[in-house]
């Protein structure tokens, strides 16, 4: 004769379902304060960058990823600085499949940061694959540091501060 399993809780002691409704009244309120609470006050996001190195460095590790969507959210959002990204993201595109994971695997390093006042510094840079020297403008615009390509890709000939 088989015997009526045990269950894990209370039910079926005399209890009911009234006592489990009140459980849960009591448990989800608790367990929303919980993931609340685990969910952290992430003021940042994806975008934010506590400085200027930080939003160069992020920037460039998410190019360097092939990743132009997150590289987008680094910069600053004109249309000038998309077409530039939209450039790059082509030409990254037709390479070979071992240059992209070059760039992936490279190393960022950061040589300088010259502030050229409160809201704007010129970061030099290069990766570990291409090794060559670049700089990036970036400029702090609405609490945020973002990368403006436009210094990048202006004229080599022009005088850089």
């Amino acid at each position: 004769m088989a015997t009526k399993p045990e269950l894990p809780f209370p039910l079926g002691r005399g209890r009911g379902m009234g006592y489990l409704c009140s459980m849960r009244k009591l448990l989800m309120p608790l367990a929303l304060v919980l993931l609340t609470a685990c969910g952290g006050d992430d003021k940042q996001g994806p975008s934010g960058s506590e400085s200027d190195v930080d939003a160069a460095r992020n920037f460039i590790r998410a190019s360097l990823d092939n990743d132009y969507a997150a590289a987008r959210s680094y910069l600053v959002n004109d249309s000038t600085n998309l077409q530039y990204l939209e450039t790059t993201r082509r030409v990254r595109a037709a390479m070979n499949k071992e240059e992209n994971r070059r760039y992936h695997e490279a190393s960022i390093r950061i040589y300088d940061a010259r502030p050229l006042n409160d809201s704007t510094s010129i970061v030099t840079y290069d990766n570990s694959f291409r090794q060559q020297r670049n700089a990036l403008k970036v400029v702090r615009t609405g609490g945020q540091w973002l990368v403006d390509l436009k210094y990048s890709f202006t004229d080599s000939t022009a005088q850089k501060p």
